[in-house]
């Protein structure tokens, strides 16, 4: 009778495979100044949550390596334990017009009047489904004691001046009405004093707010308002110079 032995040795074997090139210097190498990578099932097709199709998509790798275009794993674990992911819809450097000398969208406050309110941008967004959106914003702001769509001339007058900044919502972006003027988000305000020789020069506002909005076409209503002294006139610019608007929305 013959008997058949096996004999098993640890084989280990390492492979790396490259692309483009005969010397790969990784796991996966690949060559050539042009190269890109192709993962079909993140496209706008297959992966419509995360990629609308217009503007790149930013990837995350997991904690395990896969990359994956749902950043929901860099987010705490709410209620449980669902992650909710986080979308984020828009980064805009120049919401507002720079306008005429970088002066911005101007709101004047006549003398015969201690307050002026003026819309200063709308900018439209839609949401897929019902969800909790956050918006921040900063804007620079310009003061002067003349027209400045005429001139820019500085205050000696050594009188306070308040402006103040919010956003409405305009749900299904078809007009503001009475509730939606009075829900007034990210309002924040700041004083400006002068004394005799007062200086010019941008000073700037950061402000941000949230609520929850139901799915379909929307629009942020920025306003800008100032208030005086009697008999004072204050021309106000926003977003002359450095301005920077961020929308995030949590599904």
């Amino acid at each position: 009778m013959k008997k058949i032995v096996f004999l098993l040795f640890p084989l280990g074997l390492t492979a790396q495979v490259g692309i483009g090139t005969a010397n790969p210097q990784a796991t996966l190498h690949v060559a050539g100044n042009s190269s890109t990578i192709r993962i079909e099932s993140l496209n706008a097709v297959n992966s419509p949550a995360f990629n609308d199709g217009i503007k790149p998509a930013h990837a995350f790798v997991t904690a395990l390596g896969d990359v994956t275009l749902n950043p929901s794993s860099e987010n705490e674990i709410g209620p449980g334990g669902i992650i909710a992911p986080i979308n984020f819809l828009f980064t805009d450097n120049n919401f507002i017009p720079n306008g005429v000398a970088n002066r911005g969208l101007i709101v004047n406050n006549p003398t015969a009047s201690t307050t002026a309110t003026g819309l200063i941008s709308k900018v439209n967004f839609s949401a897929a489904a019902t969800a909790l959106i956050e918006v921040k914003y900063s804007i620079s702001v310009l003061l002067s004691s003349t027209d400045l769509n005429v001139a820019l001339t500085p205050f000696n007058d050594i009188s306070a001046r308040i402006y103040k900044i919010y956003f409405c919502i305009d749900i299904n972006n078809d007009g503001l009405d009475a509730t939606e003027l009075s829900k007034k988000y990210g309002l924040n305000a700041q004083n400006y004093s002068s004394d005799n020789q007062g200086i010019l020069g941008y000073t700037y506002t950061n402000g941000h707010g949230y609520t929850t909005v139901p799915s379909g076409n929307h629009s942020l209503h920025f306003f800008a308002e100032t208030i005086d002294g009697v008999s004072k006139f204050t021309s106000a610019g926003f977003g002359g110079a450095e301005d920077l608007l961020r929308i995030r929305i949590y599904n």
